[in-house]
């Protein structure tokens, strides 16, 4: 009490933002979680339904950082590192409980003449199969662990003790992949596989190919294939190591790599058409460019 009577200001954290809980909350989300919320916002407003979904989200989102906050160890702060990983597939999946349009097939006609120029006319799939199965086996392989990467990506800045950056390699990697996956329903196409089956597919078999078809028609989405969604993952994972961890460019580098490799295997295996991949890497490059300049100092 102050000489007067009158309550002294309460020391943080007692003072207002104390008294108005959910204040705080907000204001110790990090620039990350306020995607995920925002993604998931964007897909409640296309379809109602999901507005639970949305709440759930924000529950999900929004209690780590409560606890975290009224806690004295790294516990809570850990958690809310990995915690965002989850959600990629879950926006993924969602794609396909938001879509409203009708798909219209004159695109992928277009489409598929580019595919089969860069594969029978110029070679692509011929210099892919040089070597018989090896490196059909890779890119396969590659694609196969696509959704590791924003794990490993987390992991390697543990092994490195950089976990101050986790978010600054969070944030452009959900950036680029929440805004692919916010443009899929807007542009309903079909993939190669569905529309034109058993056309201008690998002459090599792959274990590894068969392992990704049981897995893509059982749990991918129905609703677009542009731009990739797995492509954009990949490229965002990698562009964003680089900008998290600069001083070890030869694991942003790697990353890079086995994008690559993912861009590629879609197009090989007729997951995707090459148009898909490049609309990907070019959500990707905007994603890292717009975290970059978002964390330039001013």
């Amino acid at each position: 009490m102050s000489s007067g009577g009158a309550p002294a200001s309460l020391p943080a954290p007692y003072g207002p933002a104390y008294a108005r809980p959910g204040i705080a909350v907000l204001r110790r989300l990090r620039s990350s979680e306020w995607l995920l919320l925002g993604y998931f916002l964007y897909a409640a407003a296309l379809r109602a339904p999901l507005a639970g979904l949305a709440l759930g989200v924000g529950l999900l989102v929004g209690l780590p950082a409560w606890a975290e906050a009224r806690s004295h160890g790294r516990l809570w702060s850990m958690v809310r590192d990995w915690l965002p990983l989850p959600f990629i597939l879950l926006a993924y999946w969602t794609v396909d409980w938001t879509h409203t349009l009708t798909r219209t097939r004159g695109w992928e006609r277009s489409w598929v003449t580019v595919d089969r120029l860069l594969l029978n006319d110029w070679g692509g799939r011929r210099a892919i199969e040089y070597f018989g199965g090896v490196l059909p086996f890779v890119l396969d392989l590659c694609y196969s662990l696509l959704w590791a990467l924003p794990a490993v990506g987390v992991g390697v800045l543990y092994l490195y003790r950089k976990r101050e950056r986790v978010d600054r390699f969070v944030f452009p990697l959900l950036l680029g992949t929440l805004l692919t996956y916010a443009l899929l329903p807007h542009f309903p196409t079909a993939g190669p596989t569905l529309l034109f089956p058993g056309q201008d597919l690998p002459r090599v078999p792959a274990v590894t190919r068969a392992i990704n078809l049981w897995v893509l028609q059982r749990f991918d989405i129905r609703t677009s294939v542009f731009p990739s969604g797995h492509v954009t993952v990949a490229f965002s994972a990698a562009f964003a190591m680089l900008l998290a961890l600069p001083e070890k460019k030869g694991i942003g580098g790697f990353l890079v790599l086995v994008a690559v490799a993912v861009a590629v295997a879609t197009v090989y295996d007729r997951y995707h058409y090459a148009v898909d991949g490049l609309a990907g890497l070019a959500v990707s490059i905007t994603a890292v460019g717009l975290s970059a300049l978002l964390r330039r100092p001013t």
